[in-house]
């Protein structure tokens, strides 16, 4: 067992200054030590799942749901919206067409509460190893204006980093102001339909680490005077830039598996002696520092939680999703969508041997190249969206359960600090741990823009992609699309002057 005492002084002190919580990662590497733990994949599946409409709903021009009569009556009279919006009540079955499923969800906004995993900082995000490896082709054809960005990325908050670039060429703004202007402009809409509200619309709650927690705070007092927030939280009362916070513990990296067993800390990085690297331990353990959030959440009259990834663009509140949760009675439903070429990280859905779906990750517990493989024989792959909608009710009740059975996976890692291991906790791997998981399969140009790598942000704003192997242009192409639907749609923004604007 590897105590404190045993480590070197100088260690102790970098690791005190770097902010990792020591206690944590010494628990944390003896039990790897005593587990065994290695790369190989902890999760044993059978196949993967069929968009079947039953486990697995089809959310891609979703013309009606059908809810069961308990469920429906639950939810429209928590929402006090009147029954006749189910246009048939067929055998304890009741139909409610797309427009209906719309105003039901709106309604839900006073209701559903809306969390960002905000922990991570731009280590992966904007190194070149990491980035250059994607393709050759398409690094060398975006290495200028990567070389203008990832200085703007480095060391910083990955959700205050510019989430885009203008048609002029400057960075736009970042991932969390563009959601902060959709929970403020979905605020009105509820103000337009309902009046005021009980309670305050869509509230904003995050994870963050002791990394990113200050870099946050300060980026959100700023925040609050800019000009696509202020008018429209004064009238609307609901204010992101308040958010209920819990922070992660920093834990630091292990040593690579080249280097044998047992693990020990990883001293030595970007080649200085004594230095540690400090990492989250993985968004899966939101769960237990989200836990009392949660339940304040549930005590102060929201029924539902939506949880995702600060690096997705299309992660916003939709009212057709939230309603579709709502009205199925299941747990919770988490999104998916096709898998592209970019998606080399990140989660796919699988089948479990007892009948149940969930998500497991690129690399840390599937091989990249059996993806392929499944692809290559025809199967759909379906990629996890990082996003999920939560029955309050049912997680916080299995909170702890969840807690004690998400699996701690093991992944060597090659950056600019070094080789070296990282121990994480996957958030999605939760799906297998619910009693009644379901899907939302959505579009990925519409809810998919995750930007892992700094490229992909590129990408998404990139105007000429000739020089990208087809496949890497028709995604950018695809993403372009999604982001301009994103700013013009639910950000309510116009292009003036080769700007993203706000008119009001």
């Amino acid at each position: 067992m590897i105590e404190s005492k045993n480590l070197n002084p100088e260690l102790i002190r970098a690791m005190k200054e770097k902010k990792i919580d020591i206690d944590a990662t010494l628990a944390l590497l003896n039990t790897i030590n005593s587990t065994q733990i290695d790369e190989k994949p902890a999760i044993q599946f059978t196949g993967l799942p069929n968009i079947d409409g039953k486990v697995i709903v089809n959310c891609k021009n979703l013309d009606f749901f059908d809810a069961p009569e308990a469920r429906a009556k639950e939810i429209l009279a928590l929402t006090n919206l009147p029954e006749t919006l189910a246009t048939s009540k067929t055998n304890g079955i009741w139909r409610f067409e797309r427009q209906a499923l719309i105003r039901i969800g709106t309604a839900l906004f006073a209701f559903t509460a809306y969390g960002v995993l905000n922990g991570g900082s731009a280590t992966s995000y904007g190194d070149v190893k990491k980035n250059a490896s994607i393709n050759a082709d398409v690094f060398n054809a975006i290495k200028p204006i990567f070389d203008t960005l990832a200085p703007l990325c480095k060391d910083k908050p990955k959700g205050i980093t510019p989430a885009y670039l203008n048609p002029d060429g400057s960075p736009g703004e970042s991932f969390l102001m563009c959601k902060m202007r959709i929970l403020v402009e979905h605020a009105r809409t509820y103000h337009s339909l309902f009046g005021k509200p009980l309670r305050e619309l869509l509230p904003f709650f995050q994870m963050t680490s002791d990394g990113t927690d200050d870099a946050l705070r300060e980026a959100y007092r700023e925040y609050e005077q800019h000009p696509w927030l202020k008018k429209g939280m004064e009238r609307t009362g609901t204010y992101p830039t308040r958010p209920r916070t819990a922070k992660q513990p920093l834990i630091a990296a292990f040593t690579h598996s080249s280097h044998g067993n047992p693990r020990t800390i990883f001293t030595e990085a970007y080649g200085k002696p004594n230095n540690p690297l400090a990492l989250p331990g993985g968004h899966g353990q939101s769960f237990q520092v989200l836990k009392n959030i949660y339940q304040v959440l549930l005590n102060d009259g929201y029924r539902f939680a939506m949880l995702g990834n600060v690096d997705n663009m299309g992660y916003y509140p939709d009212p057709l999703l939230i309603a579709v949760t709502a009205l199925s009675g299941n747990d919770a439903m988490f999104e998916f969508t096709y898998r592209t070429p970019l998606d080399v990280k990140g989660g796919i859905v699988v089948t479990l041997p007892n009948g149940k779906i969930t998500a497991i990750d690129i690399g840390q517990s599937i091989p990249l190249a059996q993806v392929l493989e499944f692809e290559r024989q025809g199967k759909t792959v379906l990629a996890n969206c990082g996003a999920g909608i939560f029955d309050l009710k049912i997680l916080t009740k299995k909170i702890d359960t969840i807690i004690k059975s998400l699996p701690i996976h093991l992944t060597d890692q090659d950056k600019d600090a070094g080789k070296y291991s990282q121990a994480e906790q996957t958030t999605w791997e939760v799906i297998g741990l619910l009693d009644k998981p379901g899907g939302l399969a959505v579009e990925k140009k519409q809810r998919f823009l995750a930007a892992k790598m700094l490229t992909e942000t590129i990408l998404g704003s990139w105007s000429n992609t000739s020089a990208f192997p087809k496949e890497f242009a028709e995604t950018a192409r695809l993403m372009q699309e999604g982001i301009h639907t994103v700013l013009s749609g639910p950000c309510n923004l116009k292009l003036l002057n080769g700007k993203w604007q706000a008119e009001d």
